[in-house]
């Protein structure tokens, strides 16, 4: 028997998976109601019971949807993503810009040419002459995290 004392790792490992249903709670199937094996918790594991809810056993999206807490918009989401990659597809997903989007390969370039000409250049002397010639605001931190991606790469 567990220590009820001590953290769930299946807790612990789902939140560090990122797939830790934020609202158990409205996770309303039956199958989901006290059994040990069928998670709430697991929004992985009631995103692909939600779907095959639909698929299999008829029930619409709609009511799929509420059954297993979900909007009707995240169903067909979940739905085109289930197919399109399989159960990979139902992982979260990183909200956000998913790279700089503002330093592209031509502002590195001229920021690498800069640097070469004057290596006493930093971050906003950087982001200055950016503006100057492209009139784009970058944030000098931007700029640092970039030039260190860089490098990055160039080491690998």
């Amino acid at each position: 028997m567990p220590d009820p004392s001590s953290p769930d790792p299946k807790l612990k490992a789902l939140d560090e998976q990122g797939t830790l249903n934020p609202r158990p709670e409205d996770v309303k199937d039956v199958l989901f109601q006290g059994s040990e094996f069928f998670d709430p918790r697991d929004l992985m594991q009631v995103k692909y019971e939600m779907l095959r809810r639909h698929q299999t056993d008829g029930a619409t999206a709609a009511s799929a949807a509420q059954t297993f807490g979900f909007s009707r918009v995240t169903f067909y989401q979940a739905m085109k993503r289930f197919q399109e990659e399989g159960l990979g597809g139902l992982l979260p997903r990183l909200r956000g810009p998913k790279g700089a989007h503002k330093l592209s390969g031509e502002l590195i370039v001229f920021v690498e040419t800069a640097l070469a000409e004057d290596s006493t250049l930093r971050a906003p002397a950087l982001a200055q002459l950016i503006k100057t010639r492209f009139e784009i605001s970058v944030h000098p931190r931007s700029i640092e995290r970039a030039l260190a991606r860089r490098q990055k790469k160039l080491r690998m």
